[in-house]
C-alpha cells in the first residue's frame, strides 16, 4: 500500500482546499435539492470553484488498464495509451478529473484484495492531487453468481437467482452486508447490484439468473433487502437496468433490444422492483439500453430517453439520487447515434453518470463542446455534479478516502464470510426431480461416481471448472470419483468416451449449461441414460435445462456455476443438506412453451 504519510498530507490539504470553498466561494448553483436533503451550501461552494473541465470530468466514470494506478505493466500501458492517450490511472485522472474508475477483470484490476486496496488508494491520491482535490467513486459489477469481479480469496455469494430459489430477504440481505464489508475494506464504494430486471422470458439472453426471478413482488422484495445490505455496510447499490431489462430476447452488449410491455403491464411487472429499491433508499440506478414504445414512443433507448429518465423515474417516482448509464460502449447505445452525441443526449435525458464511453477524448470534448454551445446549460451539469459529490459525501469520501491492508486482512475472505456463503448456498439447490428416490447418493450403494459436463469459464477467473469442483465435494463426502470434462457441445467422439466411462459406475452426474433444443448436451444425457446407470443432471445456470433432457432420472438447479453453488449440490446429492430451494420461474416445456412444466414454487425434498 502507499505511504500513509503521503496520502494523510494529501487528504489534509484536500481537506482545507473544501473548507476554504466553504469559507470563501460565492453559491452558483441552482437550488436542486429535494426538501428533506441535509444542506448542501458547502458542496454548491465546492462546484463553484470548480472549472467546466472538472465538472464535465467527475460525470465520466471510465475503465483503465493495470494493477496499479502509478505502475502498471507494460501491456496495459500500451492499452491505456491506445485507447485514452494516458500511460496510467494517475495520469487519466489528472488529464480528464474522471469522477470514478470501474473495475474489471480483463483489465487487470482485480488480481487479489491487497492489490485491489493499493490500487484504490493510488487512485483516491491521484484524485486529491488535482488542482481542486475530489476522491472518486470507485466501483464494479459484483452481482455474484455469474457477473463477479472480484473473485478468490474474497467471498464468493450465491447469485441473485438462486437467492430467489432461497426466498429468504434476511439471506439476501446478509448476502449483501458481507459483500459490501469487503468491496469497502478494498476501496470499492459503489457496487453495480442488485439486478432489479424481472425475468419473464426464459429466452432472454443476458439476464437470466442475474435476476431474482419472475415474480414482480417476490423480486422487489430481494431487490430492497440487498440494497439495505449494501448501503448498512457503506457502499452505495445500483439497481438495475431501468425501466426493465427483464422480457427481451436481445443482448444489448450487441444490439438494441424492444420491450413490448404495455405502459400497464410495465407498472405492473416492471417498476415494483425499482419503485421497493426508491423506498429502501437506493444511491444509484442505472438505466437500460432498450426500447419501450409504452414509456416513450421515439424510439430512443431509455438511457437517451428524457420521457423515461426524467419523466417517469425522476417524476413518477420520485427518485432524486445518482442515475448512472450503462456502460456507453455497448452497440443498444451506438445504434443510432455517434459516440459524440451518445454522451450528450444522455445528459440531456436526466444521467449523472457516464459510465465507460468507448472513446473517452471524443466524449469527454463533446459534453465540452455541448455546454459551451449551450446544448446543455451549466446549471444541468452542476445538478448532477450535486448529486454525485452527495453520494461521495455520504459514503465518506471527502473525508478519508483511503483503505488499508489491516483492513482488507479483517474483512476480506474471513471465514465466517466463507461460513456464511455455505449455509445460505445450502438452501438454494432445487430438486426437480428424483424418480425411484435416486436421490440421496448412498455411499454404500452408489460408492462409484462419474461427474461429466460442462466447464463454463469463471465469471472471476479464480473458481472451477465445475466437473472438478463438483468431483472434488463428492470425492471429499465419501464418494470414489471419476471426471470427464464433456465441454458445452460435446462432441460425437466425448460422448462415446462418456458412456464408456460410465461402465461399471454407480451413478453419473452431468453438470448442463443453457441447453437448447439443438444442443449436443441432450445427445449426451440421452446416451448416459440409456447404459442403465442413474443419470443425475445439474443444471449448473439457467433452470431450465431439463424441459430438453430425456434419459435422466434425477435433477437439480443450481442457476450459477461458482464454487459455492456446487458445493451445496454436492452435499444435496450425499443427503448431507435436504434440498429447499424453490424455483422462481416457472420452467416451459420445451414442445410446447405455453404449457408450464414445473411452476414458480415448485421444488422436491427428501
Amino acid at each position: 500500500m502507499h505511504h500513509h504519510r503521503t496520502s494523510r498530507r494529501t487528504l489534509l490539504t484536500a481537506t482545507a482546499a473544501v473548507a476554504a470553498a466553504v469559507a470563501t466561494a460565492p453559491v452558483a448553483v441552482a437550488d436542486t435539492s429535494s426538501a428533506n436533503d441535509r444542506p448542501q451550501g458547502h458542496l454548491k461552494r465546492l462546484i463553484s470553484r470548480m472549472s467546466l473541465e472538472e465538472k464535465v470530468g467527475q460525470l465520466f466514470v471510465m475503465r483503465v488498464y493495470g494493477h496499479s494506478a502509478t505502475a502498471p505493466d507494460q501491456v496495459d500501458i500500451d492499452l491505456n495509451l491506445k485507447e485514452m492517450g494516458v500511460r496510467t490511472a494517475a495520469e487519466l485522472i489528472a488529464k480528464y478529473h474522471v469522477g470514478g474508475i470501474i473495475y474489471f477483470v480483463w483489465a487487470h484490476n482485480t488480481r487479489s484484495p491487497h492489490q485491489i486496496a493499493d490500487l484504490s488508494n493510488g487512485i483516491q491520491e491521484a484524485g486529491l492531487a488535482q488542482p481542486t482535490p475530489l476522491p472518486l467513486l470507485i466501483s464494479t459489477d459484483q452481482e455474484h453468481g455469474a457477473v463477479a469481479r472480484v473473485g478468490r480469496p474474497a467471498t464468493l455469494m450465491p447469485g441473485a437467482m438462486a437467492l430467489g430459489a432461497g426466498g429468504s430477504r434476511s439471506d439476501a440481505r446478509e448476502a449483501a452486508r458481507i459483500s459490501g464489508a469487503e468491496l469497502a475494506a478494498m476501496g470499492i464504494v459503489q457496487n453495480y447490484a442488485p439486478v432489479a430486471d424481472v425475468n419473464v422470458n426464459p429466452a432472454n439472453p443476458v439476464i437470466g439468473v442475474r435476476s431474482f426471478g419472475s415474480d414482480p413482488q417476490a423480486v422487489a422484495e430481494l431487490v430492497a433487502a440487498q440494497v439495505k445490505g449494501y448501503q448498512g455496510a457503506g457502499v452505495a447499490a445500483t439497481s438495475k437496468h431501468f425501466p426493465g431489462h427483464g422480457d427481451t430476447k436481445t443482448d444489448s452488449h450487441y444490439g438494441l433490444p424492444t420491450i413490448d410491455h404495455t405502459a400497464e403491464q410495465w407498472e405492473r411487472l416492471d417498476a415494483p422492483p425499482f419503485r421497493a429499491a426508491i423506498a429502501a433508499g437506493i444511491d444509484s440506478i442505472m438505466t437500460a439500453h432498450i426500447l419501450v414504445p409504452a414509456l416513450d414512443p421515439a424510439e430512443d433507448p431509455a438511457t437517451l430517453s428524457r420521457p423515461i429518465l426524467t419523466g417517469v423515474l425522476r417524476e413518477r417516482l420520485g427518485y432524486d439520487g445518482v442515475v448512472v448509464t450503462d456502460a456507453l460502449d455497448m452497440a443498444g447505445v451506438r445504434e443510432k447515434y455517434g459516440d459524440d452525441r451518445v454522451p450528450v443526449l444522455a445528459l440531456l435525458a436526466g444521467c449523472d453518470q457516464l459510465l465507460n464511453p468507448p472513446n473517452l477524448p471524443v466524449a469527454w470534448n463533446a459534453v465540452l463542446k455541448a455546454v459551451r454551445d449551450g446544448e446543455v446549460s451549466m446549471a444541468r451539469v452542476d445538478e448532477s455534479l450535486l448529486r454525485i459529490l452527495r453520494l461521495k459525501e455520504k459514503l465518506g469520501l471527502l473525508r478519508d478516502p483511503y483503505v488499508s491492508h489491516r483492513g482488507v486482512d479483517r474483512t476480506v475472505g474471513i471465514r465466517p464470510h466463507l461460513a456464511t456463503a455455505d449455509r445460505i448456498a445450502g438452501e438454494t439447490t432445487t430438486l426437480l426431480s428424483n424418480k425411484s428416490r435416486l436421490l440421496p447418493l448412498s455411499r454404500r450403494r452408489h460408492r462409484k461416481i462419474l461427474v461429466v459436463g460442462a466447464d463454463p469459464a469463471s465469471p472471476s477467473g479464480t473458481t472451477g471448472p465445475p466437473t472438478t469442483v463438483l468431483a472434488d465435494a463428492l470425492t471429499e463426502l465419501g464418494f470414489t470419483v471419476t471426471k470427464l470434462p464433456t465441454g458445452t457441445a460435446p462432441t460425437p467422439a466425448k460422448i462415446s468416451e462418456a458412456v464408456t466411462a460410465a461402465d461399471g459406475m454407480d451413478a453419473v452426474i452431468v453438470g448442463t449449461y443453457n441447453v437448447s433444443a439443438t444442443s449436443t448436451q441432450r445427445t449426451l444425457v440421452g446416451a448416459l441414460g440409456a447404459t442403465g446407470v442413474p443419470v443425475v443432471t445439474v443444471a449448473i445456470r439457467n433452470p431450465y435445462d431439463i424441459a430438453q433432457l430425456s434419459g435422466f432420472t434425477a435433477s437439480l438447479a443450481t442457476y450459477s456455476w461458482t464454487d459455492v453453488e456446487l458445493r451445496a449440490a454436492a452435499r444435496v446429492i450425499a443427503g448431507r443438506t435436504d434440498p429447499e430451494g424453490r424455483l422462481p420461474v416457472p420452467v416451459q416445456r420445451a414442445d410446447d412453451p405455453t404449457e408450464v412444466l414445473h411452476p414458480v414454487g415448485y421444488g422436491l425434498t427428501y
